[in-house]
């Protein structure tokens, strides 16, 4: 039976999903930066400081599932040990929730770039818990231990 909390997840979802976190990140970045500088002044004060507090947001989510991804990537290349991952620092950190009016409010790509990293977010979320719950018994490995123990 697998070790409580090595990783199950597969290696290329890890790596589909760091890439996918990288590029949000680069345009969140690009885009809180740059373009959405410029629609955030055409906002109303109250909406400036929710634009800025969901670009903050955006920040903290991906930096969470960033370094939760790289940390199941050490695991799967065996430089951590699974036990070790599995310490409350070294979980997916808590990300501050969206408020839907205030999402409503924001400019259309704002608005998607804070969708998609609460999307993201979601999405690690759920792999993270699943490594708390015992791993699946496979029928194979059941089979061969019951041969074994027959002989």
């Amino acid at each position: 039976m697998m070790e409580p909390g090595a990783t199950r997840i597969h290696r290329k979802l890890l790596d589909s999903l760091y890439v996918e976190a990288m590029l949000l990140a680069d345009e969140a970045r690009a885009y809180f930066d740059q373009a959405g500088r410029e629609e955030r002044d055409t906002l109303d004060a109250l909406s400036r400081v929710a634009f800025s507090c969901e670009s903050l947001k955006v920040t903290t989510r991906l930096m969470h599932v960033i370094a939760w991804l790289l940390t199941q990537r050490a695991v799967d290349a065996g430089e951590l040990a699974a036990r070790e991952a599995m310490l409350p620092s070294r979980r997916l950190g808590t990300a501050p929730d969206t408020d839907a009016q205030a999402l409503i409010a924001l400019p259309g790509q704002a608005r998607g770039i804070v969708e998609a990293s609460i999307d993201l977010y979601r999405r690690v979320a759920r792999l993270d818990g699943a490594l708390e719950e015992p791993a699946p018994e496979s029928p194979a490995r059941s089979m061969m231990d019951r041969l074994a123990a027959a002989f």
